[in-house]
């Protein structure tokens, strides 16, 4: 797994750069990687259970809407995961960015861009102290990612009967949506392409 998921093959295939300034809404996430026990893996939150939040319990990685204050997306991405996990990435190695994506909650017209940035966390898994917006932080071994027998159709009851593609992780957890398309996007850069309905 590390011959395909390590720094170096990562950087060969990300977006370098900091992403252009988005027309409109805007938001910014950080998929953070590292070496586990397991091989490479990637951090992933659960959000907290909010009645105004539209992507209320969902997986996904850190990060969220972008401030007057930020200088680019990429602060906005250091910015939120260091509110949101208390994890500082200033010193970890930015390996890049996968293509900016349309946001917004299924189902309505709300629209932002949203811009993925890549990180390696070199040593110890790090200590997180998660804030109010998070219920869960987990750390999934990529290997788990590519597994086949992990993708299901997932049923979300706000949307009503129709059933989107996921990947179960930890239990009854599920990736699915936007951060989803940014694993297909990362996976497919990487020469892996999910086996997984897009």
């Amino acid at each position: 797994m590390e011959d395909i998921f390590s720094p170096d093959r990562l950087t060969k295939v990300l977006l370098s750069g900091v992403a252009p300034k988005a027309q409109g809404p805007a938001a910014a996430v950080a998929a953070v990687a590292r070496k586990g026990e397991l091989g490479p893996e990637m951090l992933f939150i659960e959000r907290s259970t909010k009645k105004d939040d539209p992507w209320s319990g969902q997986m996904a990685f850190p990060g969220g809407r972008a401030e007057e204050n930020d200088d680019d997306s990429l602060a906005t991405a250091v910015r939120e995961t260091s509110e949101e996990l208390g994890i500082d990435l200033e010193d970890s190695l930015l390996l890049g960015r996968l293509s900016d994506l349309e946001g917004g909650p299924r189902g309505t017209r709300q629209r932002l861009t949203v811009t993925p940035y890549v990180f390696w966390l070199s040593g110890q898994r790090p200590v997180s102290d998660p804030n109010h917006e998070v219920a869960g932080v987990i750390w999934v071994p990529v290997s788990e990612l590519l597994e086949p027998s992990r993708y299901i159709e997932y049923f979300y009851p706000p949307l009503g009967s129709d059933s989107w593609p996921g990947i179960t992780v930890e239990g009854e957890r599920v990736i699915w949506g936007l951060t989803l398309r940014m694993l297909i996007d990362l996976f497919r850069r990487l020469g892996r392409p999910l086996a997984i309905r897009s």
